[in-house]
């Protein structure tokens, strides 16, 4: 026993000097808050914020309560007051808290629920659209509340905010004599930007002790950090309820791992911020969930740390969210330290690292940074899950109702009005038809992952790893002007059947998918206005240029446009070619000024109209 204890002090001490050269803000084992002379650079790099959900809060955390139902109780309030499920298969994807109080609960089977709940109305919830719309607007008010851009987004429902720099502000504008009338700065420029808060207390709940009320408290900087940080979570909570009609919950603390678990402690429309000041706070905080329920710790770790350490055994579920082994359990396990968490999880397909990741996980650990915010997703995934799926004919019908799914989601993340084409003057409206919309960004490449069952006699040995394949991204996809249902046809029978067909391309092998995921990735962004693309979009500076540059009628183009209005077949539908002629035209004149040139243009685009 002590040969163990002695094992695991090597091991904080350890993760002690990596903690040192990442410049990370706790230390692994004893897991000491720094409160020296780089106590400031701790929280310069923790984020302070992180919102999920339904209603966005946000190392800041914010989660939208019930989004899905939410959503759905916005276009008809009188959900509001029943028990609503929202369906995907045969799966609640979520479920409102009315249905909640019933005993009903996200990711239970449609049939258990009626049981439980049986005037639970059921609303089918495959298409995403007005959920991703929703989604996007709620982000686009976060981001625009936030000076880095650090604004990550998970799903539709979670988001991340990292606002160290708006926090580190606002302590160097704090007035420590007028603390009930603050004013929470929102702008380095505009000094009326902002709003009165009472920074005498924090705003929403509070996990954890404070330090003692007074001069003592102002003088913990990472008390004042957290305190700022909880006024601006109410604040950004509050507006997007006012302002579009949804509530969230919100966790406010140093870094991703913990404000997304403080967030859930009082949902719904709640905040709460995690004061884990006094060292090993963090540790008791995290002691108290199951490994199941702590982000990061999968289905698969679960299975493998509760076979170690309690002898038991069971199959995964997909679904399944309870583990019987608490964070206490494995942290405090006289046999587990980061060399033994390698050696078990590791194995094929599995990440470097990995015994070290879940170590610190146990210990309130996150070494994660907030992403940056993005017009595009970095990629976009489909899947599904099978209890059996052995027929090839059953596998292809599989993959078209997949495509259809991906490119939908394609066509609603990657795609945007095409503002230039629709409002130029220049263009005929007959033309606009299948122009309307135009993409932000293609991705190069598609990926197919599959899991198959394991056959009798492996499930002790069995890795649950996906095998994968990836190809370069067809370009038919990227048709806008094509039906959805027709290109995910051709996506699904000459592209993703026979990329499957490659992973066992032996004859007679028997097909028993569980999981089949398409993605796509390495998205390139395309020239757009705003610059957040790669360069500006040219097309639409060719098209605007009539609009922006006036420019005097030459006799060659005056001719043409007597030779066009001779002809009523000559207008329909050539407007958009016209322009393109046009610019020919004016590119040729840029080459010479000979009139005979001008003239042989002149018939050239007579012979193309």
């Amino acid at each position: 026993m002590e040969e163990a204890h002695e094992r695991k002090e090597q091991a904080a001490l350890a993760g002690w000097r990596v903690a040192e050269s990442q410049h990370c803000r706790f230390v692994p084992g004893s897991l000491l808050q720094q409160q020296g002379p780089w106590s400031l650079q701790v929280s310069l790099h923790q984020p302070i914020d992180r919102l999920i959900g339904q209603d966005l809060a946000g190392q800041d955390w914010r989660d939208y309560d019930c989004f899905y139902a939410s959503v759905l109780e916005s276009q008809n309030p009188a959900l509001k007051s029943l028990p609503l499920g929202v369906k995907q298969k045969s799966i609640l994807a979520t479920c409102n808290y009315v249905a909640r109080a019933r005993g009903v609960r996200k990711l239970m089977r449609i049939s258990a629920a009626r049981k439980i709940c049986p005037d639970l109305v059921v609303v089918e919830g495959e298409d995403l659209t007005p959920f991703r719309d929703v989604s996007k607007s709620l982000y686009a008010f976060l981001r625009g509340h936030s000076w880095s851009g650090k604004v990550e987004r998970l799903g539709l429902d979670e988001v991340f905010m990292d606002v160290t720099d708006m926090i580190n502000y606002n302590m160097s504008c704090l007035n420590k004599l007028t603390l009930a009338d603050s004013f929470f700065c929102l702008s380095k420029t505009d000094p009326e930007k902002g709003f009165p808060c009472d920074l005498t207390k924090m705003a929403g709940r509070v996990h954890g002790v404070p330090p003692p009320a007074g001069e003592q408290q102002l003088e913990n900087q990472a008390y004042v950090r957290l305190l700022l940080g909880s006024h601006l979570a109410w604040y950004l909570r509050t507006n997007i309820e006012e302002k579009y009609g949804f509530t969230s919950a919100c966790g406010v603390a140093t870094n991703k791992l913990l404000s997304k678990l403080v967030g859930s402690k009082k949902k719904p429309r709640n905040q709460t911020t995690l004061l884990a000041l006094e060292n090993g706070s963090a540790v008791d905080f995290m002691d108290s969930y199951t490994i199941r329920k702590i982000p990061g710790i999968g289905g698969k770790t679960t299975q493998l740390l509760e076979k170690r350490l309690l002898n038991f055994h069971k199959e995964i579920d997909s679904y399944e969210t309870e583990s019987a082994l608490s964070a206490q359990q494995v942290r405090l396990h006289p046999e587990i330290y980061p060399e033994t968490l390698e050696t078990l999880l590791s194995g094929p397909g599995s990440e470097q690292g990995i015994g070290v990741r879940i170590w610190n996980l146990l210990h309130g650990v996150d070494y994660t940074e907030v992403k940056d915010a993005r017009d595009v997703p970095s990629q976009i995934s489909i899947e599904d899950t099978y209890r059996q799926l052995d027929s090839l004919v059953q596998i292809e019908e599989e993959l078209k109702k997949l495509a259809i799914s991906l490119l939908r989601r394609m066509r609603v993340d990657l795609t945007t009005a095409n503002d230039a084409l629709t409002h130029s003057s220049s263009v005929d409206q007959n033309t606009l038809e299948g122009q309307s919309q135009r993409w932000m960004a293609h991705p190069r490449t598609l990926r197919l992952s599959i899991r198959l069952w394991p056959v009798e006699g492996e499930r002790d040995d069995w890795n649950f790893s996906r095998s994968s394949k990836s190809q370069p991204m067809p370009n038919f996809v990227f048709n806008l002007q094509l039906p959805i249902e027709f290109i995910a046809e051709r996506l699904a029978t000459e592209t993703l059947f026979p990329m499957l067909l490659k992973f066992h391309p032996e004859k007679g092998f028997k097909w028993n998918l569980q999981l089949i995921n398409i993605c796509v990735a390495n998205m390139v962004e395309s020239g757009s206005e705003t610059g957040s693309g790669v360069g500006r979009d040219i097309s639409a500076m060719f098209r605007k240029q009539d609009d922006v540059l006036p420019r005097k009628t030459t006799q060659t183009e005056k001719h043409l446009g007597s030779m066009a209005t001779q002809s009523d077949a000559s207008t329909v539908g050539t407007g958009y070619l016209h322009l393109r002629l046009q610019h020919m035209l004016v590119i040729m004149r840029w080459k010479t000024k000979d009139a005979e040139m001008d003239n042989r243009s002149a018939r050239a685009m007579h012979v193309c109209y």
